[in-house]
């Protein structure tokens, strides 16, 4: 059974069953942090990767850390090094790859996906300034929860006991690359500050396999910075503000001389929570985005397509209230809203002559307003959990026009503006059986609405087209799962899932002809699978381990019908052996391995099963000084990130680091 590898490194990360980890510790408060995770929380499967995880990993990139987490998947393997930034969608439990994230992904409460592609930055994200990560997979019925088909994935930033006063770190790698970053966090009046910035250049590895290379083949070079300030001040006792402000800037080529692509944002949100009888969560967030490429054919390799830029803008809130109904309830209720609008505007030339043919413009807008209510009932060792949302969407403002070369207009599309209302809900429990054994189970619904990108903006990777769909219908999940959470004794842990999920009308590239797809609603994705996910603790000893198994088939007419979706493996398996004694050093090692996969609706073109290993150790050598030594893909594997009739990416190559860490 090619399962059991991955079954028997869970069973040596947990080698007896018997307890669930003890009830929970009387909460302590921590300014900088948001309230309390409702006790249900458990019944979805909820997973959480600890500050420590998210500071030793070999990459030291966020999107390369939560493939800890069993089923959790980007659309491409490529991290955002060396995949274009509009493809870094995110998705849980194989529900059909897609560049859009179909995993709600949110930064202290506020969520982060482009307005326009509903990728996410991880490039803007440092995993030094996080102080963890919950993911819960499953439908969401909470605050944002519209877009929670797949799951959330929740990054809280740390607080501030977990950051240095300074922190600075230069790293130098393979292909000459260059990373350097530095924090602060300064205390002032009860609050503090922190800021952040990072700064990364390199080369490049050749995507292009050395059997496909031509002169104009080009390594995937890139420079990215970031920079965030995140300031808390507490209002009184019980009640603090958060605010936070972030800019990146992405510049990536990929494949070929002149494909060029660029990525910018400025965020900024504001966060009130009070934790008093009547606890209180309200937070308002504004983004603006943009977002260029350059497409340049694989045959006469000249520009094709110049995405010029794709400015987008984002704004949204939530309120949300827990009043005081009892000890034994958790009780939320609120309203969400969330308002995306963005234009994109490319010229398009020809291949054989490099001269331009057509001018083209589209965007639209869309809104999303939400009501939310949630209950947590602690009956003893029972918790039982619900929750239902209420919203109202509209779609409107949809264009598509395309000019000539001489500036005639040849298509001019206005689309009708469009309208619904949804009702989604979900509901546990969480049944601690035994000291040592907790059972759990749940059901839920969900909907994600398309982006504008799926709706108005066709895209070429070369040699195929995928066309755009004014009229798309958004995607509707149902499903559930049942666990069991299990715990032998202090610092082993185990759990278990088992998973039926249905998106019904999930957006999918569906082939048309040779080189044409069109984005199209399918009737369904039917994924089932297991998750299963170890830990341990010794002393300085620690090994986690995840694999998930997922049965995801499309239900549609026609030849694709019971084929597995585009970017779906069915196997996947991490684990990571760690020592790190107390102020000694820290060495780690990390085993990924992902099964097999289809680039495409068809399965047509196939992407090879991969095995990684990454290993990385940081080594004091002074007081206030360690030396860092990284490697990624120890052992070079191929890894396949695209094959488009034969036409192949690859991902990272072994790659080498030596750098130097200062703590003050």
């Amino acid at each position: 059974m090619r399962a059991a590898p991955a079954l028997l490194l869970i069973a040596a990360a947990s080698p007896a069953l018997g307890r669930t980890p003890p009830q929970e510790a009387p909460e302590v408060i921590v300014i900088g942090t948001p309230l309390k995770a409702p006790p249900g929380t458990p019944a979805y499967g909820s997973v959480v990767i600890a500050r420590d995880r998210l500071t030793s990993d070999a990459s030291g990139r966020v999107e390369t850390i939560l493939l800890d987490v069993a089923g959790f998947q980007q659309f491409r393997r490529s991290d955002s090094r060396s995949a274009n930034p509009s493809a870094q969608g995110v998705t849980l439990r194989a529900l059909g790859g897609n560049a859009t994230s179909r995993a709600l992904v949110l930064l202290d409460g506020v969520p982060i996906s482009d307005p326009f592609f509903g990728h996410i930055p991880f490039n803007a994200i440092v995993p030094g300034q996080l102080g963890a990560v919950r993911v819960t997979r499953g439908g969401g019925a909470g605050a944002f929860g519209a877009g929670a088909v797949a799951g959330t994935i929740d990054l809280q930033s740390a607080g501030r006991g977990d950051l240095p006063r300074l922190n600075a770190a230069a790293d130098y790698g393979s292909f000459d690359s260059v990373r350097v970053e530095g924090s602060a966090g300064p205390r002032l009046s009860g609050g503090f500050v922190a800021l952040s910035g990072r700064w990364e250049t390199s080369g490049g590895f050749f995507t292009t396999p050395p059997e496909q290379r031509v002169a104009a083949t080009a390594r995937a070079a890139f420079t990215n910075w970031s920079a965030s300030a995140r300031a808390i001040a507490p209002l009184g006792p019980e009640t603090e503000m958060q605010a936070r402000v972030t800019l990146y800037r992405d510049d990536r080529t990929l494949r070929f001389t002149g494909a060029d692509s660029f990525a910018q944002g400025q965020d900024a949100s504001v966060r009130l929570i009070h934790r008093g009888r009547w606890q209180v969560d309200i937070l308002a967030y504004v983004q603006a985005r943009d977002f260029g490429n350059k497409v340049v054919s694989a045959t006469s390799f000249r520009q094709t397509l110049d995405q010029r830029n794709t400015p987008a803008m984002g704004i949204g809130g939530k309120v949300e209230l827990r009043p005081p109904v009892g000890g034994t309830h958790l009780l939320r209720i609120g309203g969400d809203l969330r308002y995306a609008a963005g234009t994109l505007a490319e010229d398009a030339f020809s291949g054989a002559t490099g001269l331009l043919t057509a001018r083209r413009g589209a965007g639209g807008r869309i809104i999303n307003a939400g009501l939310f209510v949630e209950d947590d009932w602690t009956l003893g060792p029972v918790v039982l959990t619900g929750g239902v949302r209420l919203d109202r969407w509209a779609i409107g403002g949809g264009f598509f026009r395309e000019a000539n070369a001489a500036g005639a207009t040849t298509v001019d599309r206005a689309f009708a503006d469009r309208e619904g209302t949804e009702m989604t809900g979900r509901g546990g429990l969480v049944w601690r059986v035994a000291a040592g054994a907790a059972l759990r189970g749940a059901g839920y619904t969900g909907y994600r609405l398309p982006t504008l990108n799926e709706l108005y903006r066709p895209f070429v990777v070369f040699p195929v087209t995928t066309q755009a769909n004014a009229a798309l219908a958004p995607e509707r999940l149902h499903g559930g799962e049942i666990g069991v959470d299990l715990a032998p004794w202090r610092g082993v842990s185990l759990s278990i899932t088992a998973f039926h999920n249905v998106l019904a009308g999930a957006i999918g590239n569906v082939t048309l002809g040779p080189n044409l797809r069109q984005r199209q609603n399918l009737t369904a994705i039917v994924a089932r699978g297991v998750e299963v996910t170890g830990n341990t603790q010794r002393g300085a000893w620690s090994l986690t381990a995840s694999y998930a198994y997922s049965d995801s088939r499309v239900r549609q007419d026609g030849a694709v019908n019971g084929l597995r979706p585009a970017q779906s493996p069915q196997h996947s398996a991490s684990t990571t052996l760690r020592w790190a004694p107390r102020d000694g050093p820290a060495l780690s090692a990390t085993l990924r391995h992902v099964g097999a996969q289809f680039e495409d609706d068809s399965q047509t073109d196939a992407l090879p099963a991969a095995t990684t290993v990454d290993a990385a150790a940081q080594l004091p050598v002074g007081r206030r000084i360690a030396l860092s030594l990284r490697a990624e893909n120890i052992g070079d594997a191929r890894v396949v990130t695209r094959n488009a009739g034969g036409s192949i990416d690859l991902g990272t190559p072994r790659t080498l680091w030596i750098g130097v860490r200062l703590t003050p």
